[in-house]
């Protein structure tokens, strides 16, 4: 071989072992990839939300409940103000730890909005920049500026309903869990940020709960690896202790509020969902769930609520709202 077939060849495979090694040796070019699927994918589905949204919703954007420039969230109102009694809803979006945005919930709070609730949207830091429990600390401290200033943006603070989605559904319900759990809180090192009674209910769509039980192998496996090394930060995530203190069903008690959880009957985090809804019915919470049959064709894909084109995702708004509506009861 010629030398300079040589020198080629070396370089060539000098590129593609460099490339591996980032893949394997940082998170960083993984969550990048992963983050740029979740900025398409949510584009698309706001286009779509967009025509389902009422017109003259109030808007209150890049409120800044903290210190950090991701420390921002979103006020959405009905015309005329929330109605006396209603829950406000404060979201928190999905985007796999490492992706999604505030502004991806925006269109569906809207939409929320337009139902009579008031509506928020909180910023988080997304890994690798920010680790494990960074987020929950984030929403945490954003529950603590709304109970301290909501009323001065327009909403009741006395009546606080914590929703998520993917990501986000984990983020919410871990903060619930801390926020109703004492021991559990004292674990993870937090300080509640508003009175566990002030918590009226938790809504969860198509959460990841429990990162103990997946399965790592094939494509899901590779992609969830993924994703739990750039928010944990171990390339081995089974090996660190704390994914085990991630594992929400363990730790919830009989004090997590009254729940409404769904995933869609093809979302491969549905069986999550489903063992969530368990692990709180048998600790005498109350649960309303919406999950679909094995046979539900085109099959509901993860975050399938977000499309209102189709029937299951406006029986997903209408469950929501009742479920909303029934709290002021």
């Amino acid at each position: 071989m010629r030398p300079r077939a040589i020198r080629l060849l070396l370089l060539c495979l000098g590129i593609i072992f460099a490339g591996y090694a980032a893949f394997v040796l940082s998170p960083w070019p993984s969550a990048l990839l992963i983050r740029g699927v979740f900025a398409y994918t949510a584009l698309k589905s706001g286009e779509a939300l967009a025509r389902h949204v009422p017109a003259g919703i109030g808007e209150q954007r890049d409120i800044a409940y903290g210190a950090g420039a991701d420390e921002r969230l979103d006020v959405y109102l009905p015309p005329g103000g929330a109605r006396p009694g209603a829950p406000t809803l404060v979201w928190i979006h999905g985007g796999g730890f490492v992706g999604g945005d505030r502004q991806d919930v925006a269109p569906y709070l809207k939409i929320l909005a337009g139902r009579g609730y008031a509506a928020v949207a909180i910023g988080y830091s997304r890994a690798p920049g920010a680790r494990y429990p960074t987020p929950v600390f984030q929403a945490n401290t954003a529950l603590a500026f709304l109970q301290k200033e909501g009323e001065r943006f327009g909403i009741d603070p006395t009546g606080i309903v914590l929703a998520g989605d993917s990501a986000g559904a984990h983020i919410a319900a871990q903060l619930a869990a801390g926020l109703t759990g004492r021991d559990y809180a004292e674990q993870l090192g937090l300080p509640p940020g508003m009175e566990p009674h002030r918590l009226r209910a938790v809504v969860l769509f198509c959460g990841a709960f429990d990162p103990t039980a997946f399965d790592f192998t094939g494509p899901f496996g590779t992609f969830v690896r993924s994703v739990l090394f750039a928010y944990f930060g171990s390339a081995n995530p089974l090996d660190d202790p704390r994914i085990t203190e991630a594992a929400l069903p363990r730790y919830v008690t009989s004090a997590f509020p009254r729940s409404f959880i769904s995933a869609g009957n093809g979302d491969p985090l549905a069986p999550q969902s489903v063992a969530m809804a368990q692990a709180l019915r048998d600790r005498g919470v109350v649960v309303d769930t919406l999950f679909f049959q094995a046979g539900t064709e085109p099959a509901l894909p993860h975050e399938y609520q977000f499309d209102l084109d189709r029937p299951e995702g406006r029986e997903a708004l209408r469950r929501l709202s009742a479920f909303l509506t029934d709290l002021q009861r």
